[in-house]
């Protein structure tokens, strides 16, 4: 009963994990289509003013257009995340924790994609880089920048309280010493009016 059990929890896992990657790598691939379809490459346009613009520009480097001219290292790097995530997802069994995989295999996919297809080939193909927010960071991103991030994120999230692979929590959230406190009052008060005599 056990096993079925966790084999059951493992087939949902591993949809979720397949629907989350799915997802993201598909609103990556089709807001670059439509990017690359209708702006120019340097063309700036202001959605909401200086907060969110959109600017279309090739990035040959990694995430956030760091470490340009070595594309052919994240492409490989890129290449033994995917595989890893693959090998490792059967071990899944949290659906919070294959929402933080898919997310990190959809944004991996969809910058990998652009490394083997497009210009000026594989495995030196330039990044679609699109969404500009100056307010918050001085670099152009996409929406596989953002799926990575946000994956980053809920996995320190998860990892600090505790959430193992199987959902379940090796860390006890304390006790709330006021709480503990108030109990202990509370049951000697209620010890010390049980010990009044009769008058």
């Amino acid at each position: 009963m056990g096993s079925d059990s966790r084999g059951k929890v493992s087939a949902v896992a591993l949809v979720v994990l397949a629907l989350v990657a799915l997802s993201a790598y598909g609103l990556d691939q089709f807001s670059k289509y439509l990017v690359v379809s209708n702006l120019s490459e340097g063309e700036v346009v202001p959605v909401l003013g200086n907060v969110l613009q959109l600017q279309f520009v090739r990035n040959p480097g990694a995430a956030f257009s760091l470490a340009s001219g070595q594309t052919w290292i994240f492409t490989i790097i890129a290449s033994a995340v995917i595989v890893f995530i693959i090998w490792f997802a059967r071990r899944i069994r949290s659906i919070a924790w294959a929402i933080v995989f898919g997310l990190l295999l959809g944004g991996v996919m969809g910058n990998l994609t652009d490394r083997y297809f497009r210009d000026p080939g594989f495995p030196e193909g330039h990044v679609i880089d699109f969404i500009y927010t100056p307010w918050m960071l001085p670099a152009i991103y996409n929406f596989a920048d953002i799926a990575i991030v946000c994956s980053m994120g809920l996995f320190m999230i998860l990892t600090l309280r505790g959430v193992g692979l199987d959902g379940v929590r090796t860390i006890e959230p304390k006790k709330n010493k006021h709480d503990s406190t108030s109990q202990t009052d509370d049951g000697a008060a209620a010890a010390s009016t049980d010990e009044v005599p009769a008058p």
